[in-house]
């Protein structure tokens, strides 16, 4: 038994020398969502807490997306949710996008699958209650009609 612990623990530490192409952070982005529309304080905090990680280029990473084979699902993670909407990117997006990828996020906050259960296991603070999730689709809802006035 103790043989199969000391193989599995040099697995483990072998598996820290492969290198996890992570999504790269950046904090100057003129064209996120956050500096360029008015978004009420509230509902800017609930996309910060709940949202910014994996749908912007100011991902927080923790302790743990350093360690692998953790950090290879959260570098997957981060890079799936900025193909799907980046926020950094908000400004640049056509308003045919932009409407598109408001309904989607309105159905997703819908249907509990935005935040993702995983990122809301270890991030509790990240679970949307039922009133933060009426505010974040009511804003949606009224900046989405907006758009096309």
């Amino acid at each position: 038994m103790k043989k199969v612990i000391w193989i599995i623990l040099l697995i483990l530490i072998g598996l820290q020398f492969i290198p996890v192409d992570k999504p790269q952070v950046t904090g100057n982005n003129p064209n996120d969502l956050l500096s360029v529309v008015s978004v009420p304080d509230t509902v800017a905090d609930i996309l910060k807490n709940s949202c910014y990680d994996c749908h912007s280029n100011q991902t927080i990473y923790p302790w743990y997306s350093h360690v692998a084979p953790v950090s290879w699902l959260v570098a997957k993670d981060v890079r799936e949710g900025r193909e799907h909407v980046n926020f950094s990117n908000w400004q640049a997006l056509e308003l045919t996008k932009k409407a598109e990828h408001l309904e989607n996020m309105i159905d997703e906050i819908k249907d509990g699958e935005m935040p993702m259960s995983i990122y809301t296991a270890i991030h509790q603070d990240a679970r949307l209650s039922e009133e933060q999730q009426k505010l974040i689709i009511d804003w949606i809802n009224d900046y989405g009609n907006s758009l096309f006035e």
